[in-house]
């Protein structure tokens, strides 16, 4: 009988599902394996070590505005919670709340 776990992809981030039996998944897909190895590969010789996060400028750019409207949401909580929203609204924003904080986890 297994059990299921859940860890991340160490490219995308994406959740994997995998069993408790057997080596551990390190990446959801089979492009995900291949872009991690290609980033590995052009890292060699520059004297960055391998296993720096590299990005573009435009997936810094993306990153910033997740963590930037995960924040924002947050706050519409704080605001809610301060003027005594009802458990309906609370539950909304909440949920809002983590999904964005789940999309921000994404390095690319």
């Amino acid at each position: 009988m297994s059990r299921r776990v859940l860890s991340s992809c160490s490219w995308c981030g994406r959740q994997i599902a995998e069993s408790e039996v057997g080596r551990r998944r390190r990446y959801c897909r089979q492009s995900c394996r291949q872009r991690a190895y290609e980033h590995r590969k052009g890292l060699e010789g520059t004297g960055i070590p391998e296993d720096s996060v590299v990005l573009s400028a435009q997936e810094a750019a993306d990153l910033a505005d997740r963590w930037f409207a995960a924040r924002c949401a947050a706050e519409d909580v704080a605001t809610a919670v301060t003027e005594g929203a009802d458990h309906g609204e609370l539950l909304e924003l909440t949920s809002t709340l983590v999904s964005l904080a789940k999309e921000a986890e994404r390095l690319r």
